[in-house]
């Protein structure tokens, strides 16, 4: 039976020089990058080297990158860093605080954004998006004009349809009314070149295990200036804003894997590899348009990331899809929350107002590099009769 892997937007597979460049420090050089000694001090060296090959990805500084666990950790040390210090160092009243975000990030952000609100009473706005799923601007303007506000946090480019949002724009509307820019670039990364200078954003989430590095890692760019206090008390580390003995292997894989992405994009191959990644992206999707009726696409067609493609089938359910497809060997996931063990549908999706019938029958495959034209062929092969399959037993369908 063949294997596909369509997951990517979840994780993605480690490259073997990643892997081979994280080798010696599981073994060899395991001291502590913290320790005066020069068997542990060398360590660090390295690590620095790592934080520049992030730095240079994204044109920020070295010093400007922290590291972190991953993207769930660093959209939650821009965003409470931000209000414990304004907070907690400028005394302002929290109930005069206040945050925008969308309806369509991240659950690191909105749900983070809920707790701060129910144990903290910090005021939020959640942007609304069209049913492309691109952002409203003038709602956006509006929310950031609210007195008291003190971050913007958007991401880059949905998780879930891989909508792209104007961020350079947003980023300059909330500088107009004096508020901090946070962006969450976890999907962005390696699919859209970014420069944190030209983008005009205080803060950047990025994640090692989207771009073919190892899981466990990632960083938050932290402009040079920028409010902020750490969530973590007890070490020296990272300039005291994410204290802790670093994650040496997963750093080093992690500026690997960066470093993979810069030169590849300045040989040209990167973009070559998106040309490829976007079309077998549109064949898949135009094979299952053709072959699957009452089957739709969700999220702005003209606007998104290369490799993601969100689809609806009406009348099924997506958990049921992906249950069928994982016996032919076929691992995508689905838009809606069941596979995590709960029946609700994708905030996304009803944010968009995509329609009832659709919502829970939504799959989103996610390409990268390794991806090719057989895999999609065998989707295109195999996915049809699940779905009839599937049909016949709705009793939706007449």
């Amino acid at each position: 039976m063949k294997k596909v892997y369509f997951d990517n937007n979840a994780t993605t597979r480690t490259d073997c020089d990643v892997v081979e460049a994280m080798g010696k420090f599981w073994g060899e050089l395991y001291g502590n990058p913290s320790s005066i000694h020069l068997f542990g001090g060398s360590v660090s060296k390295y690590i620095e080297e790592a934080r520049q090959s992030v730095a240079s990805l994204i044109n920020a500084d070295p010093d400007e990158i922290y590291f972190t666990s991953g993207g769930t950790e660093a959209d939650n040390l821009a965003i409470q860093g931000v209000a414990r210090h304004y907070i907690y160092k400028e005394k302002k009243q929290v109930e005069n605080c206040h945050l925008v975000s969308s309806q369509v990030e991240h659950p690191a952000v909105i749900a983070q954004l809920s707790y701060l609100k129910e144990h903290l009473g910090l005021k939020s706005t959640l942007v609304g998006v069209s049913s492309c799923g691109d952002i409203d601007i003038k709602s956006f303007s509006k929310a950031v004009s609210t007195p008291g506000t003190l971050l913007a946090s958007i991401m880059m480019a949905n998780n879930e349809t891989g909508v792209i949002f104007p961020i350079k724009e947003l980023a300059s509307i909330a500088k107009k009314q004096g508020v901090l820019f946070h962006v969450d670039a976890v999907q962005g990364l390696g699919k859209l070149d970014i420069d944190v200078r030209d983008l005009g954003v205080d803060l950047m989430s990025i994640s090692s295990h989207k771009i073919h590095g190892p899981k466990g890692v990632g960083a938050l760019y932290v402009k040079r200036g920028t409010p902020i206090e750490p969530l973590f008390i007890g070490g020296h580390q990272q300039h005291l804003l994410r204290p802790g003995t670093e994650n040496v292997c997963g750093i080093i894989g992690f500026g690997k894997a960066c470093k993979n992405l810069y030169f590849a994009t300045k040989n040209g191959v990167l973009e070559q590899e998106r040309e490829k990644i976007s079309a077998l992206r549109n064949k898949l999707q135009e094979g299952l348009l053709s072959t699957c009726i009452d089957t739709q696409v969700n999220g702005n067609l003209n606007s998104r990331v290369c490799n993601t493609l969100n689809m609806s089938f009406e009348y099924i359910e997506g958990e049921s899809i992906l249950l069928l497809m994982d016996e032919m060997g076929i691992w995508a996931s689905s838009g809606s929350a069941c596979t995590s063990g709960s029946l609700e549908s994708s905030h996304v999706l009803r944010a968009m107002g995509v329609p009832f019938s659709m919502l829970h029958g939504s799959i989103r495959f996610s390409l990268s590099k390794y991806s090719n034209e057989s895999e999609v062929d065998y989707c295109l092969e195999k996915i049809p009769e699940i779905v009839k399959r599937l049909r016949k037993l709705s009793p939706f369908v007449k």
